[in-house]
Order: structure tokens, then sequence, then C-alpha cells
């Protein structure tokens, strides 16, 4: 396994939808494994390939068991070409993103999804997810349709979210210096 670089915006890979992957083999298993590896070294719950500059419709996902409600945590999923098939219900939840370095959002999604995929064997499943697995399946979801958290805000939170995140990565490079 490796770890990957992680892309940042405004990388126009982050912008550009993935494309479905054909045969889950042996390459699609090695990049899954070195996502994983990715994704936990840099603390994250979710990482979709387009984050590590790979235009597919891949994903890791291993959300933490839900203080709040009881949920376990499901561990490590594995995601490609996932499709959100049934979704209800509304609500918004504080996101970051390992693209956005330090930002933190408010983004409205929906309470309750259902995503088809298939695993890391090619084997197709279905999954029904509320709370914080149905926002991280959302949010990596949107990264394999070219959608960043920011375009999910209205325009004047938008700009201030871009200002604020322009403003971390410029105290983040003085901090580098």
């Amino acid at each position: 396994m490796a770890m990957l670089p992680i892309r940042t915006y405004p990388d126009p890979v982050l912008l550009k939808p993935g494309e479905r992957v054909v045969s889950v083999d042996d390459d699609v298993r090695r990049l899954l494994a070195d996502m994983a590896e990715t994704m936990y070294a840099s603390n994250g719950i979710g990482l979709a390939a387009p984050q590590v500059g790979v235009s597919l419709r891949v994903s890791t996902i291993d959300v933490p068991a839900d203080d709040e409600d009881g949920e376990p945590g499901l561990g490590l999923i594995y995601l490609v070409n996932p499709e959100i098939i049934e979704r209800d219900g509304a609500s918004v939840h504080r996101e970051g993103c390992l693209s956005f370095p330090e930002l933190e959002v408010d983004v409205k999604r929906w309470a309750r999804v259902k995503v088809r995929f298939l695993d890391d064997r090619g084997e197709s499943r279905e999954l029904d997810a509320t709370g914080l697995l149905a926002v991280c399946i959302q949010h990596e979801l949107d990264h394999l349709d070219g959608v960043t958290m920011v375009e999910r805000l209205g325009p004047v939170s938008r700009r201030l979210a871009l200002r604020e995140y322009q403003k971390l990565m410029a105290d983040a490079a003085k901090e580098r210096e």
C-alpha cells in the first residue's frame, strides 16, 4: 500500500466527474487500499478517487460509531460505481473535507440515503444510511460527480467560504516559512 497525495481546491481534477469502473480488478483493489491508507493517515472518514487525482467512481468510507444515537460504525466500506437509489428527509451538517484543509461549512443534505455499489470483490451491495454515514456518502458521491462541498452552498455563503479558505491557506503558507 502507498500514501497518495491529496489534491486540494482549486485543482481541476476535483471538478471533473469520475468515470465508471468497468471491472473491479487488482488495479482497482490496489487503488482502494491506497485510498484507505491515505484516508486514515489524513484523519478522514471518507475519500474519493478524484481527491487523489484519479478520475474514477471509487470511494472509501469509514465513519466511526455514532455516540448520539448509539449506532455502531460499519468499518471500512469500499464503494465502486456508487449511486443513490433512494433518499428522503433533510438535514444540515457541519462538513469538512480533506481537499479543503481546515475549512468547515454547513451543508444541506438528505437525512437518509440508500446507495447501491460494487464492493472490492465486484459484488453488488446496497446500504441504507442515516446520520453521519449518510452525510459522508453524499459528500463522497459529490466528489465522484465533480462537485465540492462549497458548490452546495448559496452564492453568498460560497463566496464567504472560499474567502475563508484562501485566508486559511495563506496562513498555513506563512507558518511553513
